[in-house]
């Protein structure tokens, strides 16, 4: 063998000996960092202590009224519920909304997914107060066919999944203006399908 041959071949057997030493292998060596000012990056990590603040703290609580790019709504009517003269709340699902979804079959279907994620624990997938955590001791919603809620105006609807009522948490944080709308709508459909199929809703105790 020539050695050029042999040079060749031992260098193939250290590079393949380096490869696999890297994988899987734990050492109390320092790394090797090619690109040292990428791996010593001056910032914080969450939660952590910083000396910058006076509260020692170097999450920050975001400037009241802020507002995520994806979650503002310049119509407040659709953010809210509510009409803009604050005398009450918006009747129907604002128009804006179903064109914005694509029409109203885009609406109810997304509409549907939304409820069966963060409705039906609670509301069941019939709407009438059965879901999974109620059967397991959390105290029971009020059904969604009683004439009360069906009757509720739209936007009345819209602001109790934004901002919670008695025991039901505000969803305000987790499920957009867009889907919120969304849900009122399937919320309406699943009305009139029980109703028409004669469902009643329990008696409340």
């Amino acid at each position: 063998m020539s050695r050029t041959s042999l040079l060749l071949a031992a260098t193939m057997i250290a590079a393949t000996a380096f490869a696999t030493g890297c994988r899987g292998q734990k050492s109390e060596d320092s790394p090797i960092v090619l690109i040292r000012n990428m791996y010593h990056q001056p910032r914080y990590n969450p939660q952590s202590a910083s000396d910058f603040f006076e509260d020692g703290r170097t999450m920050r609580t975001p400037v009241e009224g802020t507002v995520a790019r994806d979650r503002f709504e310049e119509n407040e009517e659709i953010s809210t519920g509510r009409l803009n003269d604050d005398s009450g709340y918006v009747l129907t699902v604002p128009e804006d909304v179903v064109r914005r979804a694509g029409g109203m079959d885009a609406l109810l279907v997304r509409g549907q997914e939304r409820f069966g994620i963060y409705c039906t624990p609670c509301h069941d997938k019939t709407g009438l107060g059965n879901g999974t955590v109620v059967q397991r001791g959390y105290q029971k919603p009020p059904s969604l066919h009683d004439p009360r809620i069906r009757t509720m105006p739209d936007g009345q609807l819209y602001a109790t999944i934004k901002n919670g009522v008695r025991n039901m948490p505000a969803y305000g944080s987790q499920v957009p203006s867009a889907d919120r709308w969304a849900v009122v709508s399937y919320v309406r459909a699943l009305e009139l399908s029980q109703l028409s199929m004669n469902v009643q809703p329990e008696p409340q105790k």
